[in-house]
């Protein structure tokens, strides 16, 4: 083998002259040998030099220490630059909106109690500064022991992560607290290996543009704790029910802990895992020198409050909410979007009394029963001095029904039009002594009106007109005066252009619009401000998270009726309570004026009234099956339900609490009226001998009414007899006569079959028989009306403003029965007295 290498290199050499020998050559030739093998060394590849040579088996192939520290060095200053680069070149970009988002408070008008909270998550933003120290210390404890020393990530942390995932141990994550509140605050959730660096990079560069102080705060308000709860305050009120201000260490240790899994680890559905966790903290926190050795002796586990589930929107109040939110989001000039008032953590006031909702909630939820399934109700109460809607019941629950009664829902405003119409006919110079011819049915252009009493009052004033609500005399009113004045009157005072079925017709005056409620609440209260109108809203003013306010309304007034003409109509209303239609209201015992509305076949009923302080209108009304609106099935004791009656009864209810405590105050003094001119007298005309049918018209042709009554006589049947009062006699246009007219001779009676007794067997009878009222007639009138009625009649003369001049003040007895032949005095207004 030797010599064989040999004979080889001897061939490369390429041997002596003389051709070379095969023979050894002693020593000289093997010093010659080895100079030459030494010399044949094979050269290292560029770049390459493994195997090395003289090293063992294994390490032959391994890189040396020069190549290992080199290759670290590159790789470190690679990565630094690299770092470096991209922390040179990234900014810290806009904030997450939801990361901080609070959701805004929806408060009453006492601006403490709450209504609701408009929100996308659950979070009030708390200056942490002013809470235990303990509270943010827990946290760091659980979170990022190493929070206060470290740049903004840990690389201790993120090597022990990295290694536990590599070995298999589960994901482990290694971000430290201000990286948690980078991922929360700027970037949103990140889980590959670009996101994770570029949360490194932004971490380290928040750490040095931030004090601890501010990342921690920040941190506190933004992290989510389960419960639905984002951040330390909702936290607080969520697990505990209370502010986290009050929370205590050991409440403090268990909210930290359960942060990297709170769902699954709530103590009210995983109680063992919470308790160790929040054994842990506790733990961390005495090692670290947060609390006391003491501190961790005494603290006991917390309890936790019942997780409330609770939808804000749901019961009467969800329609405040979603009224506050359309208010402050809708038209073009809206001061808010639906975001903001989402995110913004903005403090709404209302206008909202909670004493008064709560009395409409209540009247409104607790009515007589009987009533039937379909029958809606609702109530708006509205601040005259301001347009503020103080209580609004717009139905029982807002998540069940979302469709507001007050706002959205329709009903015929019935007899509750007539006022337009009195206020259009005042401003034309028209006077509640103005009189107007009462019976019905009356024809009106083609319009046939009827009286919903069906009672015959004659010629009677507007006053009058109005508290018995007579249609005959509005009808015709209306008509004089256009239909088209008093729908402008409506809109002036409060009903949009636009209200369903609000047409320039003669039939406006009974209410033959459909308006909602929150409208006609607010025509009345532009009433009960003597003519001044305001905007009716429900926000009174919004402030901002640091308290400022942002947006107030705007409460200014708009005088849209002459203060007198209103002050004339009030006191018109106010006739209607203390004596007419809406008399079930003077139990307020103060002064109130106010107006019943009932629609055509009963469908809808309703009382608008006020004091001069507040308006409030109630309605009643009864959707079908099919949406088409019914005729409301009798209860409570009334058939039919007129205004007057449910609707007058749910108003007097509420409003004897909403006025609680308030000043009475009087309306103001209407103006001193004109002198009454002096009744038109007639001559009854001799209708003696004519038939009945003749002697009625000729009666009316002059202005009166006639009456018949029928007795036995010898003329022959039909065939009038006489007259009360006789002919020729002086009476007020508009009186009534009586026609006495024959029913045939007399049957004849049997002979008697004893001589008839000297006395008789038999006492008269002092059976009563009804007494008529006649307040408010015409003394002649009302005299000829008990005369028939077969009572005698004395007469007395007062000065009285009630009434006018020659009209009954009033009668005794009133009412009720009186033994035929007994005596009713009226007492007759002679004017005003003097001054007066």
């Amino acid at each position: 083998m030797a010599s064989a290498g040999k004979r080889t290199n001897a061939r490369r050499s390429g041997g002596g002259s003389g051709g070379g020998s095969n023979r050894p050559s002693g020593s000289g030739t093997a010093r010659a040998n080895g100079a030459r093998t030494s010399s044949a060394k094979p050269k290292r590849k560029r770049g390459w030099n493994y195997p090395r040579q003289g090293l063992g088996p294994i390490r032959r192939w391994l890189p040396s220490w020069r190549v290992l520290l080199g290759t670290f060095v590159t790789g470190v200053a690679l990565v630094a630059g690299l770092f470096a680069a991209a922390y040179a070149t990234t900014d810290i970009p806009e904030r997450d909106d939801l990361a901080l988002a609070e959701g805004s408070t929806v408060y009453f008008a006492d601006g403490t109690t709450e209504i609701g909270t408009l929100a996308e998550v659950n979070r009030e933003i708390v200056d942490t500064t002013q809470l235990p120290d303990y509270v943010g210390n827990a946290v760091v404890a659980s979170e990022d022991r190493r929070f206060y020393s470290n740049s903004g990530i840990d690389p201790i942390g993120i090597a022990r992560a990295l290694w536990n995932n590599l070995r298999g141990g589960g994901q482990q994550g290694g971000s430290t607290l201000t990286q948690q509140y980078v991922e929360r605050y700027y970037l949103g959730t990140t889980t590959d290996y670009v996101g994770k660096f570029r949360e490194a990079i932004l971490a380290v560069k928040l750490d040095r543009e931030l004090d601890k102080s501010e990342i921690l705060d920040a941190y506190l308000n933004t992290i989510y704790f389960g419960r639905n709860a984002y951040g330390i305050e909702a936290a607080a009120q969520s697990y505990f029910g209370k502010p986290a201000s009050e929370l205590t260490i050991s409440e403090s240790a268990l909210l930290a802990g359960i942060i990297p899994s709170p769902n699954n680890w709530d103590p009210a559905t995983n109680p063992e895992q919470a308790e160790s966790r929040w054994s842990r903290v506790l733990d961390f926190m005495v090692q670290d020198g947060w609390i006391t050795e003491a501190d961790r002796n005494e603290a006991t586990f917390p309890e936790v409050v019942e997780y409330q589930r609770s939808d804000t929107f749901a019961g009467p109040n969800g329609y405040l909410l979603q009224m506050a939110i359309d208010e402050l989001t809708t038209g073009d000039d809206a001061p808010y979007t639906v975001e903001e008032l989402n995110r913004q953590g903005l403090a709404i006031t209302t206008t909202i009394d909670p004493t008064m909702q709560q009395a409409a909630v209540d009247t409104m939820q607790n009515m007589v029963t009987g009533y039937a399934p379909e029958l809606r109700n609702t109530l708006v109460s509205i601040d005259p001095a301001t347009g503020g809607i103080r209580a609004l019941y717009g139905g029982t629950d807002f998540i069940a029904e979302s469709y507001n009664r007050a706002t959205q829902a329709v009903y015929q405003g019935g007899s509750t039009f007539k006022p337009f119409t009195l206020v259009a006919a005042l401003e034309q110079g028209v006077t509640l002594e103005d009189r107007y011819e009462s019976y019905a049915p009356r024809d009106i252009d083609g319009w046939n009106v009827r009286n919903f009493d069906r009672v015959n009052r004659g010629s009677i004033d507007l006053v009058e007109a109005t508290v018995n609500s007579v249609n005959t005399v509005y009808g015709q009113l209306n008509h004089d005066i256009g239909p088209e004045n008093t729908r402008d009157v409506a809109v002036r005072a409060g009903l949009p252009e636009d209200t369903n079925g609000l047409d320039a017709v003669d039939s406006n005056v009974l209410g033959s619009a459909a308006p909602h409620a929150v409208d006609m609440a607010t025509a009345y209260a532009t009433f009960a401000a003597q003519g001044e109108r305001h905007e009716t809203h429900i926000v009174e003013q919004v402030a901002g998270r640091e308290g400022n306010v942002e947006y107030t309304a705007d409460t200014t007034g708009e005088q849209v009726i002459d203060a007198e003409v209103m002050a004339d109509a009030t006191y018109a209303m106010t006739q209607v309570v203390e004596r007419g239609t809406g008399e079930t209201a003077s139990q307020l015992d103060r002064p109130v004026a106010g107006k019943t509305g009932s629609s055509n076949d009963y469908t809808a009923a309703s009382f608008a009234g006020y004091v001069p302080q507040l308006a409030t209108v109630v309605a009643l009304y009864q959707p079908g099956a099919d949406g088409e609106i019914q005729t409301i099935t009798p209860f409570g004791g009334y058939d039919p339900v007129a205004g007057g009656t449910v609707p007058a009864d749910l108003w007097t209810q509420y409003m004897q609490t909403a006025t609680q405590g308030m000043e009475v105050q009087e309306f103001p003094e209407r103006s001193t009226p004109p002198p009454p001119p002096p009744p038109e007298m007639v001559a009854v005309p001799d209708v003696v001998g004519l038939d009945e049918a003749t002697a009625t018209a000729q009666i009316g042709e002059v202005g009166l009414v006639a009456s018949v009554s029928q007795e036995p006589s010898t003329q022959p049947a039909g065939t009038v007899v006489h007259t009360d009062p006789g002919a020729g006699t002086e009476v007020v246009v508009g009186s009534t006569v009586t026609l006495v007219v024959s029913s045939g001779p007399p049957e004849p009676t049997e002979e008697p079959t004893e001589d008839p007794t000297e006395d008789p067997t038999e006492e008269p009878s002092d059976e009563g028989v009804p007494v008529p009222d006649t307040t408010g007639m015409e003394a002649t009138a009302a005299q000829v009306q008990l005369s028939l009625a077969g009572f005698t009649v004395v007469r007395a003369d007062e000065a009285s403003d009630q009434q006018p001049a020659g009209f009954v003040v009033r009668q005794d007895p009133a009412g009720g029965t009186a033994p035929r032949g007994s005596t009713i005095t009226i007492v007759v207004s002679t004017g005003p007295p003097d001054g007066g």
